[in-house]
């Protein structure tokens, strides 16, 4: 598939992969996170776009599941990181509600239950990754604990480079196994966030959504920046690519994250598996029954 093919009725005027891909020594503080890269129309046709394009990723999801049917080892895993509002289950709801469940494995990951955080921190993941055919997201991920230690000054430099060491080699391992990982840091505004948090606040069917915490994170936000920095500049791998996207319009970073994931299976150009058996003999036998 060419660039101009992939263009075509995405309604993105380029590739925003390269746009967005993360770089070294990356400022999070120079990312406008009010910016739409790569996409010059409206929220109305951003969101006319990605409901448009809704029958793409469900015909891709249904080769992978096709495929796997018949031993292929393609799966996908969506991570998605980002500080409370940054829109991580409405991308759940909206980008990926409409696909066949039986194809699709979501899981949030809260605080480590006290057996959880007994064992090993990649335990947990490793029992909530997808299965051959099946899009995986994650709410949160394994990054959080690269990320909440850091922040709480509960890991020292040692400790913290040994699990950005487990994390490259886990992310290798399921790569190699047939994993497409797409790796989403929503990159929200502070300003973005109040707003959201209000909106919250004034709501009765959403109230119960507040976290008091959420106020002590937004005292703590430049650290938080800097440990996704960190982790970010030290988990980035071709096989497993962190993206940062502006997420203060929410309709951009979900056609965003639908592209990603149409992007990434587009890529494994699969087709409907041949059946293991003739089909014109069972027909035969279809009719005489």
């Amino acid at each position: 598939m060419t660039v101009g093919e992939k263009l075509s009725g995405t309604g993105f005027e380029q590739d925003v992969r390269p746009l967005l891909r993360a770089r070294p020594g990356l400022s999070l503080a120079a990312v406008d996170t009010g910016a739409t890269p790569g996409f010059a129309g409206t929220k109305r046709l951003g969101l006319s776009v990605r409901a448009a394009r809704d029958g793409e990723l469900a015909l891709l999801q249904r080769l992978i599941y096709a495929n796997a049917t018949t031993g292929a080892r393609h799966r996908l895993l969506l991570v998605l990181q980002g500080m409370d509002t940054s829109g991580k289950g409405g991308i759940l709801q909206h980008v990926l509600g409409g696909l066949n469940p039986h194809g699709v494995h979501t899981h949030g990951f809260g605080r480590p239950t006290p057996e959880e955080a007994a064992q090993h921190f990649l335990e947990r993941i490793r029992r909530q990754l997808p299965r051959p055919g099946v899009i995986g997201a994650f709410d949160r991920s394994h990054y959080e604990d690269v990320l909440v230690p850091v922040v709480h000054d509960t890991i020292d430099d040692e400790q913290l480079e040994r699990r950005y060491a487990e994390i490259r080699e886990f992310e290798r391992e399921l790569a190699e196994d047939g994993t497409l990982i797409v790796k989403v840091f929503l990159h929200l505004g502070l300003a973005a966030q109040r707003k959201n948090l209000l909106a919250r606040l004034e709501d009765p069917t959403r109230q119960w959504k507040f976290d008091p915490s959420d106020l002590e994170a937004r005292r703590q936000w430049d650290t938080y920046m800097a440990a996704y920095e960190r982790a970010i500049d030290a988990t980035d791998a071709d096989h497993a690519p962190w993206y940062v996207v502006p997420t203060d319009k929410k309709w951009y970073s979900r056609a965003v994250v639908q592209d990603l994931l149409i992007s990434a299976l587009a890529e494994l150009q699969l087709d409907w598996p041949a059946p293991p058996y003739d089909v014109r003999l069972m027909r035969r036998r279809l009719a005489r029954l």
